[in-house]
């Protein structure tokens, strides 16, 4: 079991940055292996909405379905996958602090045999990603 967590804040409003985070259409502009996503199931974001990503992991292209597991506006937003080469479950939980959002997020990920990669080999990857995936959230906040 990988286990991957992390945080960063972010000056911009709690609202503005729980929206763009729980629409999965923003994903690609701020996940470096996200190439496309989109929600599959009709209707705003809540729990038990799906929604489609294509991106690439490790080299390889892949492609999975999430459900969304827990959305309360502006403090938590989480997911799971149904499909794909990661069977994973990621949390993100939001609190204000001095007129700026801090964002803890929280991913538990198993791989399917199908990524023939070591488990820490994959952890020390998706660390990594996460943290560029991050700082590429703040830049794209903090100048709008």
């Amino acid at each position: 079991m990988i286990n991957i967590n992390s945080s960063i804040v972010i000056y911009r409003p709690i609202a503005q940055v729980f929206d763009f985070i729980s629409s999965s259409a923003n994903d690609f502009e701020w996940q470096y292996g996200t190439l496309a996503s989109g929600q599959v199931s009709e209707g705003a974001s809540r729990v038990g909405v799906s929604f489609q990503t294509v991106g690439h992991l490790m080299g390889r292209r892949v492609h999975g379905t999430f459900e969304i597991t827990e959305y309360e506006a502006n403090r938590r937003y989480g997911f799971k996958s149904v499909s794909g080469p990661l069977h994973l479950h990621t949390l993100y939980t939001l609190d204000m602090a001095d007129g700026s959002t801090r964002i803890d997020i929280a991913t538990q990920a198993s791989p399917a045999n199908v990524l023939h990669a070591p488990e820490r080999l994959m952890q020390k990857y998706m660390q990594k990603q996460l943290r560029e995936d991050l700082d590429l959230l703040k830049s794209i906040l903090e100048t709008q």
